[in-house]
């Protein structure tokens, strides 16, 4: 069962964040969307953390760029890699850059629906990473060590 879920969020959180990551990066998808999120990661490039302390700002342009390439780089991985340790660096990749992404919404102040899509799916990937190591637990529990004969932990009693 949890491998079903497993697979299920892998299949929906990547071809989300590839289609997010798409929007970031091209208008070809859908225009008006694209042109609001250049308008809104210049914001976001002003309360870019630790900019101020170390004086250097972040272009709002690569700052886009590079989060949609992140984004579409780990939902590859989450759709494609049949590797589980690639998938959860990829999960834990993605929880770091939805962070970053709420971060920036507070610190320019902005609505609860604006930020909701983002708190959703930072809660699915946590979900994802949960169902992941629960299903890591139940592995290891199948896992038994056989029992060896003579041991010394177990003292066979004969009655008379």
């Amino acid at each position: 069962m949890t491998a079903l879920v497993i697979r299920s969020l892998n299949i929906l959180l990547g071809i989300f964040f590839i289609f997010l990551g798409l929007l970031k990066l091209t208008p070809n998808i859908i225009r008006d969307l694209h042109k609001d999120l250049r308008a809104e990661y210049v914001k976001y490039a002003k309360v870019f953390p630790f900019a101020k302390s170390v004086g250097y700002r972040v272009p709002s342009k690569w700052y886009r760029r590079g989060v949609g390439g992140v984004e579409i780089l780990c939902g590859l991985i989450m759709l494609v890699i049949p590797n589980r340790k690639i998938k959860k660096m990829a999960n834990i990749v993605l929880l770091l850059t939805k962070l970053l992404n709420l971060y920036s919404h507070f610190a320019i102040d902005d609505l609860f629906e604006r930020m909701a899509p983002t708190l959703v799916f930072f809660f699915m990937l946590v979900c994802r990473m949960v169902v992941d190591w629960q299903f890591d637990k139940s592995l290891a529990e199948k896992v038994e060590p056989e029992e060896v004969e003579g041991s010394y932990d177990k003292v066979d009693i004969r009655t008379p």
